[in-house]
């Protein structure tokens, strides 16, 4: 066992990425908002967010330290076997996670939507007592899922000793992509190709992780048959170069097991992304078709109210 581990820097980039963007969807929000019109009201209600993460993430952690030490504590020396099952386990658990992510990011740089996220989006009636709730919630539900996420690396000593480097590569990933997803949604006209870019990346993360996993297992309960290997060192995906692509699912050697998942995975992610696209253009037909209406109708009114006056003046 190495200090690294892709999985649980999957897992932190992952969580923090997520809040990153909450907090700069809710600096949009405030900054946009008719209730916070008034500039006092605007700085009281961004300190509020930051107020609200710092305390809701430090709530999280004491948490996720309370739940880890008795674990470690009592969890007993794990043979190799369990070992690579814990790590397959974690590795499936965080190809959920991205692929989660893969679906997000459209709908964080607006391309996908749903009937919760108001058709010019802006929230109304806000109060800084419901910004401190909500966002609150939300870091703390994201830092407390990166505690469920490591419970399988609580329950090992070996594994235990990954956690710090790969936390630390992982936060400054998150910070990175998020503080990037925010800026770029508030200058680039567009975003098509950031969008693209970031679902594709995510997806391909997505199924190497799952790949990964499946194989984990596979490696200890007896490989299915190898289909085809790439002889030669420069090819090998446990040494550099190729190493830096095995996240993304590449391997010198495949096996049937890996092949399936790779594919059924694969299938997943785009029908998932296929629903959400299907979903968000009816939404967006239906907004396009209320505002259509709608105009029509202060057009009618309009003409109603000039002929009325005419008639009057006669």
């Amino acid at each position: 066992m190495g200090v690294f581990d892709v999985a649980v820097t999957t897992i932190f980039a992952r969580e923090v990425l997520e809040g990153t963007i909450i907090i700069g969807q809710y600096r949009t929000v405030i900054n946009k908002s008719p209730d916070f019109e008034d500039e006092e009201k605007r700085k009281e209600a961004l300190k509020a967010v930051y107020q609200a993460a710092l305390v809701a993430s430090l709530v999280a952690i004491v948490v996720i330290i309370a739940v880890a030490v008795p674990l470690g504590i009592t969890a007993k020396q794990l043979d190799d076997n369990v070992v690579t099952i814990i790590e397959g386990v974690s590795k499936v658990v965080a190809a959920v996670a991205i692929l989660q992510l893969s679906t997000k990011c459209p709908k964080w740089l607006g391309y996908y939507t749903s009937k919760k996220v108001a058709d010019d989006g802006l929230v109304r009636g806000l109060s800084t007592k419901s910004i401190k709730f909500n966002v609150a919630w939300n870091i703390w539900r994201e830092v407390a899922e990166i505690g469920v996420f490591l419970i399988p690396f609580f329950l090992g000593d070996d594994t235990l000793v990954e956690i710090p480097v790969s936390a630390i590569i992982g936060i400054v990933i998150g910070l990175a992509g998020g503080v990037g997803v925010y800026y770029a949604s508030l200058h680039m006209k567009n975003k098509f190709w950031l969008t693209f870019f970031l679902s594709f990346v995510t997806g391909l993360l997505s199924v190497g992780l799952f790949v990964g996993g499946c194989h984990e297992f596979e490696e200890v309960w007896g490989e299915t048959k190898k289909v085809w290997t790439i002889e030669g060192e420069f090819w090998n995906h446990k040494k550099l170069p190729m190493a830096i692509f095995k996240p993304f699912g590449y391997s010198s050697s495949r096996t049937v097991l890996q092949i399936c998942c790779f594919w059924l995975w694969t299938a997943l992610l785009l029908g998932v992304h296929y629903f959400k696209y299907q979903k968000s253009q009816k939404i967006f037909a239906e907004r396009e078709a209320a505002k259509a209406a709608s105009s029509a109708k202060d057009e009618e009114e309009g003409s109603a109210e000039s002929s009325q006056e005419r008639y009057s003046d006669e």
